[in-house]
């Protein structure tokens, strides 16, 4: 594995104890009845498809990364697919959480199109490194 691919591969693996508070967070909003939460069917499900993608996209990311050095493709385009897929899982819970910051909020606001942005990346990403090991 490549010296990027490693750095890449730690990078991710540090984003999981903010999943892990993640987690931790959502517990206490429903064991403590915290308002804005359990009250707010909105934000309940966003925040709970943010800690969703990010456990997962974490992990398909570190896994990706074992591939990457594997493709047949140039330096540059090594480094993008890993710049993509590493951007997801941090890009697409933050457009979750952050959409619906204020207790009250029943609508995303603009921060929602992170998400857009995280899928975009991982689609892109995902298909030129499947490309690539072809």
């Amino acid at each position: 594995m490549s010296s990027s691919s490693l750095s890449t591969a730690g990078v991710l693996l540090i984003t999981v104890p903010a999943v892990a508070f993640g987690g931790m967070s959502l517990l206490a909003h429903l064991t403590r009845n915290i308002p804005g939460y359990l009250d707010n069917p909105t934000r309940r499900s966003l925040w709970r498809a943010g800690h969703a993608h990010a456990g997962v996209l974490v992990l398909f990311a570190l896994v990706a990364m074992l591939y990457v050095d594997q493709a047949d493709l140039s330096d540059g385009m090594r480094t993008l697919v890993r710049v993509l897929i590493a951007a997801a899982p941090i890009l697409m819970p933050l457009g979750f959480f952050l959409s619906v910051a204020r207790p009250r909020g029943t609508k995303p606001n603009g921060l929602i199109w992170l998400t857009v942005a995280g899928g975009a990346g991982l689609g892109v990403g995902a298909l030129a490194l499947g490309i690539g090991l072809l």
